[in-house]
């Protein structure tokens, strides 16, 4: 059954199954937000006197009836039906007769997958940012734990000067404060109700836009009903940017745990069970899951070109093309927690190796401190540079490791500004 059918008219089978597509596969992740919609507009029609208070008690009835199938894993998309939407108006006239023919009223299929989507996505920016919270809490606890243990910090790939492991964990839970701002920009874009907008230029009919957007939670609605059918692909662009944000700083801190967990650095390390071996060389203690998480976030930093480039040169209106965004947005959820799931469980396993600085190696990283420590005794700075750099050529520079390091100001090594970074993150939560 399709909803856009008429009398006496077929589809070819062939174009049939290439329109439809993988629609009925991501369609079940759309049906409990579909109905949840269909519940909003159908109390909406009783208002506006579309629908009369018995039908609208039976559909509701029945709508939760389906709503329960679906929480329970026991609804599916029959092979002759080609949507959730068609479905579940399929369900209701078989259950309860003309009443469920009446619940499109008002609605086209643009505006209902419209509403289906931002509530998914709202769900799911929902779940995404508990992980994201989870592996931040982690990374500030282990920051602390480990703020004593010093790291050599690289430029270049060249070693340059002191930091530690708390600095370094420091810094990617403060990049994913800045992450989350772009996930609540977008989960402030998804919070708008399309519902009501019909195929793109409203409806003749007197529905209140207002009361669906106020049952079904959304911030405000969308306004001018063209740009309610615009903002499909739009919305899902914007969404997978912030998916591509939190990527890169999982990408870039599982980067770093392969090479820290390289024998040529060794600063870490992990248990047996976390890494891998190889099929000829027994001592191969293999970084997999992290090389994994690294080449799975580089592929989410693709979505929103892919999505960009779906979107290309479209006009306003809704177009086919829209269907596909379905393909390529849902699945990089899954790809998303996966990645997270996999970081904090590895990170709470994580050991440090101390010492590390002490190696002959890493004395250069100390060039800055001895050029510092004359420049507090009163000679230029430039000076006091030129002196240390001649010692470096000669090959007579030497440093007291057993002197503490003062580092004091905002966000170095001796001050974390560890609560500053998790009250910028409550700060953003908050929003």
């Amino acid at each position: 059954m399709k909803l856009w059918s008429k009398n006496n008219t077929s589809t070819h089978e062939m174009v049939e199954t290439f329109t439809v597509g993988n629609d009925r596969i991501f369609d079940l992740l759309l049906a409990e937000h579909d109905v949840l919609g269909s519940l909003a507009h159908t109390a909406m029609l009783e208002k506006v006197g579309l629908l009369d208070p018995q039908e609208r008690i039976l559909v509701h009835r029945e709508l939760n009836v389906i709503l329960e199938e679906i929480r329970a894993g026991k609804f599916q998309i029959d092979a002759d039906q080609e949507d959730v939407h068609s479905q579940v108006e399929y369900l209701l006239t078989q259950r309860i007769g003309d009443a469920g023919k009446k619940i499109h009223a008002g609605r086209s299929r643009n505006d209902q997958v419209a509403v289906d989507i931002k509530l998914y996505l709202r769900a799911e920016l929902q779940g995404v940012t508990q992980s994201v919270q989870t592996l931040f809490d982690l990374l500030l606890e282990r920051s602390e734990h480990f703020k004593d243990v010093l790291l050599p910090g690289y430029t270049h790939l060249q070693i340059a000067m002191p930091s530690s492991f708390g600095l370094w964990l420091g810094a990617y839970a403060e990049s994913l404060v800045d992450d989350m701002e772009t996930v609540t920009a977008a989960a402030r874009v998804v919070n708008k109700n399309p519902l009501g907008s019909g195929a793109g230029y409203g409806s003749s009919f007197p529905l209140d836009r207002r009361m669906t957007t106020e049952l079904l939670g959304f911030e405000t609605l969308h306004f001018n009903s063209v740009y309610a059918q615009m903002s499909r692909g739009k919305t899902e662009k914007i969404v997978a940017q912030s998916l591509a944000n939190l990527a890169a700083t999982l990408g870039r801190l599982s980067m770093d745990m392969c090479l820290y967990l390289n024998q040529n650095f060794g600063f870490i390390s992990f248990p047996p069970e976390l890494t891998t071996g190889s099929s000829i060389m027994p001592h191969k203690k293999n970084p997999d899951i992290f090389e994994l998480i690294r080449a799975r976030c580089n592929r989410l930093q693709a979505l929103p070109n892919e999505l960009a480039l779906l979107l290309a040169n479209l006009p306003s209106g809704y177009h086919r093309d829209l269907q596909l965004t379905k393909e390529i947005l849902f699945p990089a959820f899954g790809e998303m927690q996966g990645c997270f799931a996999m970081m904090t469980h590895a990170l709470g396993y994580m050991e440090v190796k101390a010492d590390i600085l002490q190696d002959e190696k890493y004395r250069y990283l100390f060039s800055v401190e001895a050029v510092n420590e004359k420049v507090k005794q009163g000679l230029p700075f430039r000076e006091a540079y030129r002196q240390v750099g001649e010692s470096i050529d000669a090959g007579t520079f030497r440093f007291d490791l057993s002197k503490p390091l003062h580092h004091t100001h905002e966000g170095s090594i001796g001050n974390l500004c560890t609560e500053d970074i998790r009250r910028e993150m409550r700060k953003v939560l908050d929003r």
